[in-house]
């Protein structure tokens, strides 16, 4: 990493960071700054611009580019926030903010200190491009619909309990969190389906060799089956509550194994690329 990309990563941590301080303070009432939803979203947009560079730069300094742990992590939930400031536009998403700035100041932090080594191919190939690029939306939408499963899993209990009510009212209404859910998987679906066929189909091109039975594939498959499972419970059997955050949590919890899981094994624990 470059010094000029170190210095931009610590500016953007404590403007994340200080973007969560501002969005609690105001939940518990004790901010400085009033809220002002339109100079916040702008500045959110900004920061968003800096990030995708700090993101990207890595990407571009060869032919083969490095993606650790700590990287794909930082990718992956730059996107997701690229989701969410895109859907605040068309969508009620008010107090997912005080989830996502956290997630954003702690996974910037978690990639400056453990960057990773792991060498991929060359994004010069359009195949593994589409890959790679299909994968990793794939990927945020499920992490947002798993942070959406758990919100509704909070809120349904936190409507018995009046301790959490001021935190409610700044979520979205259950059945909204709902929707929204089950809006992303279905496009996280259609997505995580067209990473597995251009896996399998342009296999041999990008790695050289047939698509193998590898732990990897073993639990992307599991996680779509699940997946599958769910939007088939729900269209013909009207799953929702519990039970669709049950079937949410399982299938992105295999699709974290799929990838994330043995990038954190390997680098982590074992220290090898």
């Amino acid at each position: 990493m470059t010094a000029f990309l170190f210095v931009l990563t610590i500016l953007l941590i404590l403007a994340y960071g200080g973007l969560s301080w501002h969005f609690i303070g105001n939940w518990k009432g004790v901010a400085s700054l009033p809220r002002k939803p339109r100079q916040e979203h702008t500045l959110l947009g900004i920061l968003l611009l800096l990030h995708a560079y700090v993101v990207m730069a890595p990407l571009a300094e060869g032919a083969l580019v490095s993606l650790g742990v700590g990287r794909a992590l930082s990718v992956v939930v730059w996107m997701m926030l690229v989701i969410y400031w895109t859907c605040s536009f068309f969508y009620r998403v008010e107090g997912l903010q005080l989830f996502m700035m956290p997630l954003a100041t702690a996974t910037l932090a978690f990639a400056l200190a453990f960057p990773g080594e792991h060498i991929i191919h060359d994004l010069g190939n359009p195949a593994f491009a589409l890959h790679v690029l299909v994968s990793i939306v794939a990927y945020s939408l499920f992490a947002i619909a798993a942070l959406l499963s758990l919100l509704m899993l909070f809120v349904e209990k936190a409507l018995h309990n009046k301790r959490w009510l001021s935190l409610v009212r700044q979520l979205p209404p259950l059945l909204s969190l709902e929707k929204m859910m089950f809006q992303v998987i279905g496009i996280g679906f259609l997505l995580l389906t067209l990473s597995l066929l251009t896996g399998i189909v342009f296999s041999e091109e990008i790695f050289g060799k047939a698509v193998s039975l590898s732990h990897k594939t073993v639990f992307s498959v599991i996680s779509w089956l699940l997946f599958a499972a769910l939007l088939l419970g729900r269209k013909f059997k009207g799953w929702r509550g519990k039970i669709a955050i049950r079937w949410t949590l399982a299938g992105f919890a295999a699709l974290l194994l799929a990838y994330i899981g043995s990038k954190i094994v390997l680098e982590l624990v074992l220290h090898r690329s």
